[in-house]
């Protein structure tokens, strides 16, 4: 059984392995068509034409290449996604360091992603060839019979069982292993060209360091001055309220003392209730939940009040410091209260998994799409919690749903 499970996973990973070879061989294929058109547009600049579509042209392969960038992972290390380009400018997009990494990568790819795709694919493929040419034998010539493998000839049935199987063995062994050597030689090309240099690397890091750390400071801010408000308006005003319960309490009892005991009771309400809210601005900060139950307990919860119907797929997560399981659930919290309120959907799916390298929680609603930043749904918030602690919030939202949020903060193990 032990051994069956190895094989199985054997071979589920070259199917993996040819996927991505098929999916490399149609982004070549895209590519020997998208390439001579950018040069084309790169001419036609001269006279002012190019202008118009080139941008268009740059937004294009910008999606590609990060598509590329997303699947590198599986085979390499991974490289980060450089981000659509949007509305950007001509200039503003051939300006940004990603873009030339992006035309380096078009044509290297439009030659060795055909190739190894093509090659990847057909090594997959290759025992259901062998087995189909050697049981139709007989469709050849007897004096030019079909050889596949090896240099021997297949001109009966015999022929096609004492030849054929060493070969259909052979070709199942170049199914099983080749796929994966293919697709990590593809992926190790595209990771090559996409990959910044170091110098870009670390040019692009302080950018990024300087833009989250911006973030987290106001981010900081707003939160201090959320809780100063809530203090002020909240807790400080009831035990304003309790001491002149209290200050009204001690000048009656010398007149009337029957009239201290409502006073008082008024008074014990009002501490009550000024230790409820401090409760409440204390969870805000660090919510108890985290603390008794965890990260994947705490989500749990956030999920079973949801107004949407919400299901819950929860990987091992092991020990998760602190400030990532603060950014995580906040951020799950946010999406799902967003899925409430503003998405219409009616239902909603939570998944929260654990890799080496991060943790990461996807939020999914049907609803109608459309969220954006700055339209009242918290998603800037979101983002600069998350980007304080280094991570990054992906959001998908097209019109008419689904709505997709992804959180992935470092965690290394």
């Amino acid at each position: 059984m032990n051994k069956l499970s190895k094989t199985l996973a054997v071979a589920g990973r070259s199917a993996r392995a040819a996927g991505y070879c098929a999916a490399s061989f149609g982004c070549g294929l895209a590519l020997i068509v998208l390439v001579p058109v950018l040069v084309y547009s790169s001419v036609l600049c001269l006279v002012g034409l190019g202008l118009l579509v080139l941008p268009y042209e740059l937004r294009l392969l910008r999606r590609l290449a990060d598509v590329e960038r997303d699947r590198l992972g599986r085979w390499v290390a991974p490289v980060a996604r450089a981000g659509v380009h949007g509305r950007r400018r001509l200039m503003v997009m051939l300006s940004d360091p990603a873009t030339g990494r992006d035309l380096r990568w078009a044509p290297g790819t439009m030659v060795a992603g055909t190739v190894l795709g093509l090659l990847g694919v057909a090594l997959f493929l290759f025992p259901v060839a062998v087995l189909v040419l050697a049981g139709l034998w007989w469709l050849f010539p007897a004096e030019e019979p079909i050889r596949l493998i090896l240099d021997a000839p297949i001109d009966s049935w015999g022929s096609a069982i004492y030849v054929g199987v060493p070969q259909f063995l052979l070709a199942v062994l170049l199914a099983l292993f080749g796929p994966p050597l293919v697709a990590g030689a593809a992926a190790s090309v595209s990771r090559w060209l996409l990959a910044p240099s170091a110098a870009e690397a670390l040019a692009e890091r302080v950018a990024t360091l300087d833009r989250t750390r911006t973030g987290a400071i106001d981010a900081h801010g707003s939160e201090l001055r959320r809780i100063e408000r809530d203090l002020h308006d909240g807790t400080q005003a009831r035990l304003v309220n309790l001491a002149m319960q209290l200050g009204l309490a001690e000048r009656t009892f010398g007149i009337d003392p029957a009239a201290v005991g409502p006073l008082l009771t008024r008074a014990r309400e009002g501490a009550e209730e000024a230790m409820a809210e401090l409760r409440d601005v204390l969870r805000s900060v660090y919510p108890p939940i985290l603390a008794d139950r965890g990260l994947a307990g705490a989500v749990a919860a956030v999920a079973a009040r949801c107004a949407v119907p919400a299901t819950l797929d929860v990987g091992e997560l092991g020990d998760v410091p602190a400030r990532i399981e603060v950014a995580v659930y906040f951020a799950v919290t946010e999406a799902l209260t967003n899925a409430a309120k503003h998405s219409r959907a009616e239902s909603v799916s939570v998944t929260l998994t654990r890799t080496r390298a991060a943790v990461r929680a996807e939020v999914v609603d049907d609803g109608r799409g459309g969220a954006a930043e700055g339209g009242g749904t918290g998603l800037r918030g979101m983002r600069q919690r998350v980007e304080a602690v280094d991570g990054a919030l992906r959001v998908q939202s097209p019109p008419g749903g689904p709505t997709v949020i992804t959180v992935e903060c470092p965690c290394a193990s």
